[in-house]
């Protein structure tokens, strides 16, 4: 497997499908604005794309991947050809506890509803009764898709396992063409009824992603069928793993929870909008970076430990770590310093005004600061997943989700939206320092002269684009009032402006050559 090219498809398709959730927060952002239908759409869509976070991005991938491939591995040790056969029995025993046990949850959180909503937000006590309906009746439309996601993911589990990692990533683009179909062509007479649609989208969007990994399956050779429910040792062990990794790798987004939930509790109308709106902004390095390498290099770990060489496991780590700085200092860079002309040129437009355009940047800037290590996070859980560790890195994240809720407490009182962003960045530096500290100590992982002579590289070149950035920034905005076509063109010169010129600095400081560039794509791990 080449990690450069798996990351490449990974993070490719996951750009289609962020493009898309941006064209399609920019439609929601211009009808349903940043009010009362805004807050209850978001509210109720928390929790299942929660789940969707930790399922499809987090626990199966940490936990079903190695599993899966150890059976593949064991199997074709004893009988040469038969690693396939052992690994789908074993994932059709998951399917068949699976299935059961999401059909009950999904009918009882429906059922609860009404509670899980007041739960997340006391009532929203800024709307009265209304918002608080409105957020319940979207509640029970969206949890469907909490079941279905979780079926996709062990499919996308599957289909990761096997090296066709394209068709899981581009799933997520289905859930972003429903929403704009349903924004487009579906919107209601009212920013109520507008996010009404957006609720059913939500689930139909499951259902035609359930869809297409079924197909995909099945053209892979790879046909699940449904048995007797039964806990076999290979399902326990499963279970008993799959809690904590879900807990471990989802720290951010339960951070980002707890900080919803109190957003809707104890701020004005709007707040839950605005941290909303910059976290999707926010999420993007994320999603194309974080997601991408540790995806990628899960399933090669597994086989590098797995076969009793741990040297190869450190330089995997080592080179992808190195990557995942390359790419997220200058993300995060760049979402501090033009944080207003890339949410004026995005989002304000319609009911989305120039007040909400400050509050949101204001919180987008504090996010990004935690934006390096939201991507580590990815890149580092898997060095304790590959070796069955699923403990460790719970107990860590559990710690900083402590220090989330801490953070929250005491900063919202003095910085209202914005001390939720800076709370959320503190406690993701927590959880890496945490998590490469016990890596290390447990020598799992040690820099090498490689990476530390690229990192303090790349900082000089993404301050370098920084400082380019912050000149440029004032102009930019001065165009952000014009035609959706002169928005573009102004964020695209000021973004690949900025990009262009941390690739050149990153040249003239040698963090990479184009040497290097082409042996990392011909080169397989």
């Amino acid at each position: 497997m080449n990690l450069l090219r798996a990351v490449s498809t990974i993070g490719g398709l996951t750009l289609v499908s962020r493009v898309l959730g941006m064209v399609r927060d920019m439609l929601m952002a211009r009808y349903v604005g940043a009010g009362m239908a805004s807050d209850a759409f978001l509210i109720a869509w928390r929790l299942p794309n929660l789940f969707r976070a930790l399922f499809a991005e987090g626990a199966f991938a940490a936990v079903f991947v190695p599993m899966f491939n150890r059976k593949m591995a064991e199997a074709d040790t004893a009988e040469p050809g038969s690693g396939m056969v052992a690994a789908r029995a074993f994932a059709g025993q998951v399917l068949s506890v699976l299935l059961p046990v999401l059909i009950v949850f999904t009918a009882v959180m429906m059922l609860a509803a009404g509670p899980v909503v007041y739960a997340m937000t006391g009532g929203f006590p800024d709307g009265g009764p209304e918002k608080f309906a409105l957020a319940r009746h979207l509640t029970i439309i969206t949890f469907p898709y909490l079941g279905l996601i979780s079926l996709v993911s062990l499919l996308g589990g599957i289909l990761n396992s096997i090296n066709r990692f394209w068709v899981n990533a581009a799933a997520p683009i289905l859930l972003n063409i429903c929403m704009i179909a349903a924004l487009l062509l579906f919107r209601g007479q009212s920013e109520a009824e507008t996010a009404v649609t957006q609720a059913i989208a939500v689930t139909v969007s499951g259902v035609l992603q359930l869809l297409w990994l079924i197909i995909a399956c099945r053209q892979s050779g790879v046909s699940l069928k449904l048995s007797r429910p039964c806990l076999s040792p290979d399902v326990k062990a499963m279970l008993v793993l799959i809690a904590p990794a879900a807990i471990g790798q989802g720290a951010i987004q339960f951070n980002l929870l707890i900080s919803t939930s109190l957003a809707a509790r104890y701020l004005g109308e709007g707040s839950v909008s605005w941290i909303y709106y910059a976290d999707r902004l926010n999420q993007l390095p994320l999603g194309l970076i974080g997601i991408g390498v540790g995806t990628a290099i899960l399933p090669l770990l597994s086989r590098q430990i797995g076969s009793g060489n741990p040297d190869a496991a450190n330089n995997t780590q080592n080179r992808a770590l190195e990557l995942a700085l390359f790419l997220a200092l200058p993300a995060a860079v760049a979402l501090v310093v033009a944080a207003v002309p890339i949410i004026h040129g995005v989002f304000q437009y319609g009911a989305f005004t120039a007040a909400d355009t400050v509050a949101t940047a204001r919180v987008l800037a504090a996010f990004a600061c935690g934006v390096p290590a939201y991507v580590l996070i990815k890149v580092l859980t898997p060095g304790f997943y590959a070796r069955a560790d699923t403990k460790t890195p719970v107990r860590l994240a559990l710690v900083a989700m402590l220090v989330n809720l801490v953070g929250n407490l005491i900063l919202i009182w003095p910085l209202g939206h914005v001390g939720v962003g800076v709370a959320t960045a503190i406690s993701a530096w927590v959880n890496v320092g945490l998590l490469f500290g016990v890596l290390y100590k447990r020598g799992h992982i040690q820099p090498d002269a490689r990476l530390i002579a690229k990192a303090w590289r790349i900082l000089v070149a993404a301050a370098v684009m920084g400082v380019a950035l912050w000149l440029g920034s004032r102009l930019a905005d001065s165009f952000m009032d014009g035609r959706l076509i002169e928005r573009i063109t102004a964020l695209a010169v000021l973004c690949g402006g900025g990009g262009a010129l941390y690739g050149l600095a990153a040249l003239a400081l040698g963090t990479y050559r184009l040497g290097d560039i082409k042996t990392m794509l011909r080169r397989k791990a």
